[in-house]
This record gives structure tokens, C-alpha cells and sequence, in this order.
């Protein structure tokens, strides 16, 4: 019997927090008949052995190996493999709620011009956080609560996140598979692959729909509790998004080297935003606009070798031209 919802995981390397996430799948109040696929993207330890001692005990669960590393990789695969026309997207480190499968069904057969459904993705803590960690510094930790529910479109463009976002299958036929250019690698951070995708979508005059009450939670690793990880992310998303050449991002005045003209002013500014911050004993202030200055700096960073690669990619275009215009 074909299930009414495909749920896909792409896991590497996380067969400590695996088990808690299947276990949440796996006791769901009244929901519609799914399947749980779980794809091994590549991992090195014994998450085979977990989802196959899983897989044994319940038939809802299968399991995929994909060798290719990165999760559009990983979740491409799952797209494949699924039977499903509804397909759910979480991650190895959440714990979706038990109503979450219901509530998928539920949602999208009341809107059904929307292609692309999500809902809120909360923290669970492993003890106090840091006292700068409020909601504006969420992104890193991959965490979204968007307050009531609302369509999601090119004039409302909000980024559903992949560790609760739910997709038409009709979808994927439209517009594509996640793209690989943009995705997370191994422990990589700072991705775009969830936002890529669903701006392809946008762009066809697409509808997404945010409901709170689509939920999930999300273990937050203790080490994304520390500065350090907030600047690498930052630094990533800025490099995903050099890649993406965003026209929002971009600007609309010409660039410097391939770089957007406001892009300097804003390290300027921000730059003297930090300092006088430090200056008046404010350091959460001041490390929010550190976190900007990396994403600016890792933006900077990915386009200047790809406009050194553009211009020797001109210089020989011009050098066949010359010895073609000899011979």
C-alpha cells in the first residue's frame, strides 16, 4: 500500500542522536500511514547497524546509502527512494512532536495550493544558555519561529528550515532536486541548500505556509553554544550566499571586483558599531555586529577567487580569439 507521507532523513555521523529522533517518528498519535527513510550519507560509524536493527523491528523504516557526500546528496536520494507524494524533510538530531505527522496531512490537504509547508523548530537546551544567545542569533543553531501562521511567497520570501519542512512531490517535478553547489558537507555549517531550493520555487510563483503548530525540537550540540561556532557559521552562510548571487543580497548598483558596493560600507559601519559597543561595556551588542562583518567577510572571500577565475576565463576566451583571427 502506498503511504501517504514519505518522511527522509540524511544522517552522517550522528548514530548518538539517531535513535531519539526514530523513536519520535516512530510514536506518532493517529497518523496517516508513512514510511521513515533513512538515508546513510557515507557515515563512518555504526548508523547502518541502527537503522537495519530498526528496520527489522518495524517495516515503516527503511534504509538508503547514498556515497555521495553532502546533504542535497543525501536528501536527493531519499526523494528518489519515497513512495510517497508528500514528502517530510527532518533531521538525526530532532524530536518531532507527536501530533507532527498528523498535523502534516492535516495542513496540506487544507492548502493545497501551497507546494511547500514548515513549521517551527525549537531549541532543547543541553542546560542554560549564554546569556547573549537570544533569538536573534537562531540561524546558526537552525532554529525558526515565525509567530502565526502565514503564506510564504516571493513577497513574503521566509526560509522554511529543512529539519521541519514538508514538500509536494510536484515539486521536485516543477522545479528540480536540491541543488549540490550549496549544500552541507560532513560537519560543514553556514549551508543554503533549504533556501536555494525554495527561491527556484518562489520565482515560479510558488506558495509556501508556515504553521506553529507543526513541531519540532532540536538537540543544540554544547559546542554551538560558543561564540566560535556563531562566527564560522557566519562566515559559511556568507560564502553560500557569494555562490547564490541572491539579487537581494546583490544590490542594485554595479560591483567592486565582483563584490556589491554597500558590502564595504557595511564592514565600515559596522566596524564602528563594534567598537563604540566595546567602548560602552555592551559586548552582546557589540558580537552582533561581529557575526555581520563575518558573513560580509565570507561573502568577500568566496567572490574574489571567482572573479580572478572570470577574468582568466576572459583572458582566454580573448587569447583564442586572437590566434583564431591569426590562423
Amino acid at each position: 500500500m502506498k503511504p501517504e507521507v514519505s518522511v527522509i532523513i540524511s544522517t552522517y555521523n550522528r548514530s548518538n542522536t539517531l535513535p531519539t529522533a526514530l523513536d519520535s517518528l516512530l510514536e506518532q498519535e493517529r497518523p496517516p500511514s508513512y514510511e521513515i527513510i533513512v538515508v546513510d550519507n557515507n557515515c563512518s560509524d555504526n548508523t547502518r547497524d541502527i537503522v537495519e536493527n530498526y528496520a527489522q523491528k518495524d517495516g515503516r523504516v527503511r534504509y538508503i546509502l547514498e556515497r555521495n557526500q553532502g546533504l542535497s546528496h543525501g536528501r536527493n536520494a531519499g526523494i528518489r527512494a519515497a513512495l510517497a507524494d508528500i514528502l517530510a524533510f527532518t533531521d538525526d538530531d530532532v524530536c518531532v512532536a507527536r501530533d507532527w505527522i498528523a498535523n502534516i496531512k492535516c495542513i496540506a490537504q487544507k492548502h493545497p495550493e501551497c507546494g511547500v509547508i514548515g513549521g517551527k523548530v525549537l531549541p532543547r537546551w543541553p542546560g542554560t544558555p549564554p546569556s547573549w544567545l537570544h533569538e536573534g542569533h537562531w540561524a546558526p543553531l537552525a532554529l525558526v519561529d515565525y509567530g502565526r501562521p502565514q503564506v510564504i511567497s516571493s513577497s513574503n520570501r521566509r526560509t522554511l528550515i529543512g529539519a521541519n519542512m514538508i514538500i509536494r512531490r510536484q515539486v521536485f517535478e516543477q522545479i528540480g532536486l536540491f541543488a549540490a553547489n550549496y549544500q552541507r558537507v560532513k560537519d560543514g555549517i553556514g549551508s543554503t541548500e533549504d533556501q536555494e531550493l525554495q527561491d527556484r520555487y518562489w520565482q515560479t510563483g510558488g506558495l509556501g505556509y508556515f504553521h506553529p503548530d507543526l513541531l519540532v525540537k532540536a538537540d543544540i550540540q554544547p559546542e554551538r553554544l560558543g561564540k566560535r561556532y556563531h562566527r564560522r557559521w557566519h562566515s559559511g552562510h556568507g560564502k553560500m550566499l557569494a555562490r547564490m548571487r541572491d539579487p537581494e543580497v546583490e544590490g542594485s548598483s554595479a560591483p567592486v571586483l565582483g563584490i556589491p558596493r554597500y558590502m564595504f560600507r557595511e564592514c565600515a559601519s559596522l566596524a564602528c558599531k563594534w567598537l563604540g559597543a566595546m567602548l560602552r561595556g555592551k559586548p552582546d551588542n557589540a558580537f552582533l555586529c561581529e557575526v555581520r562583518i563575518c558573513f560580509y567577510l565570507g561573502f568577500i572571500r568566496e567572490r574574489l577567487p571567482q572573479r580572478a577565475d572570470e577574468r582568466f576565463a576572459d583572458s582566454e576566451i580573448k587569447r583564442s580569439s586572437y590566434f583564431g583571427r591569426r590562423v
